[in-house]
């Protein structure tokens, strides 16, 4: 299949995914479309994350060994021979008929994601009289970011599964994901409408910083230690190894650029730089706990005129940490279960859109969010 085919056909499929929440959102008369497509691109990119952890989890990242199609093709129907082929010569090998599903269906969803993020931006620029240049100009920053993310995509399959590629990818999604929330939370208003700075900031802003760092760091420690395969490193809870600090070996486990399960001098990793990963991430888990538990707290304690939405975020807060706890606790001690470790993601994806829907709350200097009298 020539190229030209092969894009051709991928983009049909885009076009098609895209259309069933387009059509959707068509039917709903009394919605304000332009603001519901920009929540959708928040499910759909949430949806996205966790099964791309799927992908990940299930070792499909790889199911089809070439980009952006499967053995050249569009789909694993027309390369059903290449597939089978390779899953004879390897029963337990990367390339399996249901890997080769998994993972095209990852690459389906993001370039109906890309599709959608591709509309918003042709709303943004038809209504760019009405809402003025900001949106057209955030929602193009939002096209180029997919564009990159998708990028990585490619090079996480080019380059095997590169320890750091992978975490960069999905650090990469979570950052779209907190910026299509902060881009669906504005209210876009017209520019015929009086629009009104929200007065009421109960949350220091400073302490919002403070999270976004901790869970950031946090994340991406989380990161290295599953595209490392590092989470049975330390098989036992609450010690490692059965110590309370364990052996470390913080060069070679943080050496980022070097292949899959080879160190920086092109030989094994060691047990112990795994362990060491692995119990880097357990420890910063404690500091990501008390900052994040502080905020909900201070959200949450933010006197009797606290809005009830600011209650109610700070409560799934501070429930979400709680779920990380006990999914992260769960991987070790029942021997990283498919289910705990895909609440884990999923967990970390939510705890990101909390913190930057908390993020209308803050005491900036320059308020981000702004109440308008009428919608577009």
């Amino acid at each position: 299949m020539s190229s030209l085919v092969l894009f051709a056909e991928l983009a049909a499929i885009a076009i098609l995914f895209a259309g069933l929440p387009l059509a959707y959102l068509w039917t709903r008369s009394s919605y304000n479309f332009f603001q519901k497509l920009n929540w959708v691109l928040v499910f759909m990119t949430f949806d996205l994350i966790v099964f791309g952890a799927f992908t990940r989890l299930s070792d499909s990242g790889l199911g089809c060994p070439d980009w952006p199609g499967c053995y050249g093709t569009s789909n694993p129907w027309q390369a059903i021979g290449e597939i089978k082929l390779a899953e004879t010569m390897m029963p337990t090998g990367p390339v399996t008929v249901i890997k080769a599903w998994i993972e095209m269906i990852h690459r389906y969803l993001a370039m109906t994601v890309g599709a959608l993020i591709v509309v918003q931006v042709v709303l943004a620029w038809v209504k760019k009289k009405a809402m003025g240049k900001q949106a057209f100009f955030a929602s193009t920053g939002l096209l180029f970011l997919v564009c990159i993310q998708g990028a990585f995509g490619a090079w996480t399959v080019t380059l095997k599964l590169q320890p750091i590629i992978v975490s960069i990818h999905l650090m990469l999604a979570l950052v779209l994901l907190a910026c299509l929330t902060a881009y669906a939370q504005h209210s876009w208003c017209d520019k015929a409408s009086l629009a009104l700075p929200a007065s009421f900031k109960p949350l220091p802003a400073k302490i919002l910083v403070l999270a976004f760092i901790a869970l950031t760091i946090q994340i991406f420690l989380g990161a290295w230690v599953s595209t490392n395969y590092a989470v049975l490193a330390c098989p036992d809870f609450p010690t490692c190894m059965g110590a309370i600090w364990p052996d470390t070996a913080w060069q070679e486990g943080f050496t980022f650029w070097r292949p899959l399960g080879l160190n920086a001098d092109g030989e094994f990793i060691s047990p112990v730089a795994l362990q060491t990963i692995h119990w880097a991430h357990r420890v910063f888990a404690l500091v990501v706990f008390i900052v994040l538990s502080f905020l909900a707290w201070h959200g949450f304690q933010a006197s009797g005129t606290t809005p009830s939405s600011l209650r109610r975020f700070s409560r799934l807060l501070f429930s979400l940490l709680i779920l990380q706890l006990l999914t992260g606790i769960s991987n070790v001690v029942f021997q990283w279960p498919l289910v705990a470790a895909l609440m884990h993601t999923a967990g970390s994806a939510a705890l990101v859109f909390c913190l930057v829907r908390l993020s209308d709350w803050a005491s900036w200097k320059t308020p981000l969010h702004i109440q308008c009298t009428k919608t577009l």
